[in-house]
């Protein structure tokens, strides 16, 4: 695989989300109400609402391209992802213009459907067309359907549905995502709760509007575009959710830990190589690297081979990164004037995990191959907010009460508590490829008996687990203080719900080789 070579993509309007007067509360450029929907609604649901007389919208809702493209022969490939990281481009560009024309939209109803919606359908039609040219032009069948994913919509502001933090509880991926391979192996349980998603439009650029500390309105807020007080429950009011799986005669019982730290070594970045190779700031938001120190948008399979890694087992190579979380305290952090950070509404002080758990498990129903090198995958949807729960799986709780996994609010944790996300992976492989166009469908999840599907074969199941020492969030009279949330596209209001992880296999041979003894045989190995 050799070096990508395209030209670093320059974004076009990011400067626009610095922060200003122009962006304060109420002075006239910011989204000023809550979106309070539910993530696994319907997008005609949120198209046909009626809107109310000068009610703002609070964030645009694309149809996500890249997820429909699951054959794109790999010579297009690289033109491709190229496409599709210039079309998140467009969509942080045109949320930025919602944030900061409150007034114009108080004024004319017709404004964000004739001045942002209507001109970013054209931008992204001219991307899909490009696309579906460098799929034909090397022989390739680009989906007739991608015609009908140019458009987007402004999902509209709604008063809050309370539910108190009462949770759901019990629910379960059809696709058996939350299957652990029959074992507690952390007591993380990834058992997912309910879905009510609830955000704001707010755009602040950072400033502290109320001299408190906090930013934005004084509801806790990355830049004001979310979290809010709804978005966080008190996990003490959660009912146990956790669900096992019985295991098979032929279950592979035993488990790898690789030790990598915590990103002592502070290696950030923007980018996500997987999804957007050779794009600078392809991501939008800051990711945490450990394992593999040379990861980067430019990074190839020579480049992981050869470079050094934070693993105290240096025959693991293997990248493992993930996006910052951010406590709102009143602090900033080194990114708050950069691309991917304050100028695009992540901000606040980065919190670095007091633990980082890499474990890998087996199957409940059989044996585990050896995963391919340089295989990578993702677990989790950065865009889980507007594309819907469906590939949604990671999961919060607090130390002490792993029983309880919420999917889609973050966890308040009591005295001390700590807060743990937990991502698990796809622990099902197509047996030929290391990455697929989608970046989904060469893996998968085990089905609700723990059998992998469709000729797939059973590989080791990496299971993360990372704890924070985060002061609890305070609500008050529907505001809350002292917010945490992780980073993201800025449209994505910083909801729990689009929490994910990144992995990329660089383990040398003998090593994975034990990994696969090990877990075969029932023993603990690390």
């Amino acid at each position: 695989m050799g070096r990508n070579t395209r030209k670093r993509r320059t974004p076009l309007a990011t400067k626009a989300i610095a922060a200003s007067a122009a962006l304060a509360l109420g002075g006239g450029g910011l989204i000023w109400a809550n979106f309070y929907a539910s993530a696994h609604e319907d997008r005609d649901t949120w198209t046909d609402r009626t809107k109310a007389a000068g009610v703002q919208v609070a964030t645009i809702d694309c149809p996500d391209v890249g997820q429909q493209l699951t054959d794109v022969p790999d010579r297009a490939r690289g033109e491709v992802d190229g496409e599709l990281a210039t079309m998140d481009q467009q969509i942080t560009e045109a949320y930025q213009r919602l944030a900061t024309t409150r007034d114009a939209q108080t004024r004319d109803p017709n404004f964000v459907q004739n001045a942002i919606l209507q001109p970013l359908k054209d931008r992204r039609q001219a991307i899909i067309d490009r696309i579906q040219l460098e799929i034909n032009r090397v022989g390739g069948s680009a989906p007739e359907s991608l015609d009908g994913l140019s458009g987007c919509t402004a999902a509209p502001s709604e008063q809050p549905q309370t539910n108190d933090g009462e949770q759901d509880g019990g629910q379960q991926q059809d696709d058996g995502q939350q299957q652990d391979g029959g074992q507690d192996q952390n007591g993380d349980g990834q058992q997912d709760g309910g879905q009510d998603q609830n955000g704001d439009g707010q755009q602040d650029g950072g400033q502290d509007q109320n001299g408190d500390g906090q930013q934005g309105n004084g509801n806790g807020g990355q830049a004001g575009n979310g979290p809010v007080a709804d978005d966080f429950v008190d996990i003490t009011t959660v009912q146990p959710n956790v669900q096992r799986i019985n295991r098979g005669r032929n279950a592979s019982t035993g488990s790898f830990t690789t030790k990598c730290g915590v990103n002592e070594n502070k290696k950030f970045n923007t980018d996500n190589v997987i999804v957007a190779p050779g794009v600078s700031n392809g991501a939008h938001h800051l990711h945490d690297y450990v394992g593999n120190q040379a990861n980067d948008a430019f990074a190839n399979n020579d480049t992981f081979a050869d470079a050094g890694t934070s693993c105290a087992n240096q025959g693991d190579k293997s990248s493992y990164y993930w996006p910052v979380l951010r406590v709102q305290d009143g602090t900033q952090d080194f990114d708050q004037n950069n691309d991917g950070g304050g100028k695009e509404g992540n901000v606040g002080r980065i919190l670095q995990a007091k633990q980082a758990q890499i474990k890998f498990f087996g199957s409940p129903k059989s044996k585990v191959v050896a995963m391919p090198k340089f295989l990578r995958i993702i677990t989790g949807d950065a865009k889980a907010f507007t594309n819907g729960p469906g590939n949604a799986n990671a999961s919060w709780s607090c130390t002490g009460f792993e029983d309880r996994q919420l999917k889609d609010k973050y966890p308040i944790c009591p005295d001390g508590s700590d807060v743990v996300r937990t991502f698990k992976f796809q622990s099902c492989w197509d047996g030929q490829n290391i990455d697929s166009a989608n970046h989904r469908t060469h893996v998968a999840f085990a089905d609700g008996e723990g059998r992998c599907q469709n000729g797939f074969q059973a590989i080791p199941q990496l299971v993360m687990r990372l704890v924070y020492d985060v002061e609890a969030p305070v609500i008050e009279n529907g505001q809350v203080r002292n917010a945490f949330a992780v980073d993201g596209f800025p449209e994505q209001l910083h909801k729990a719900i689009t929490d994910h992880d990144d992995f990329i296999n660089v383990f040398d041979e003998g090593l994975m080789d034990k990994m696969v003894r090990c877990i075969n045989s029932g023993a603990r190995c690390q």
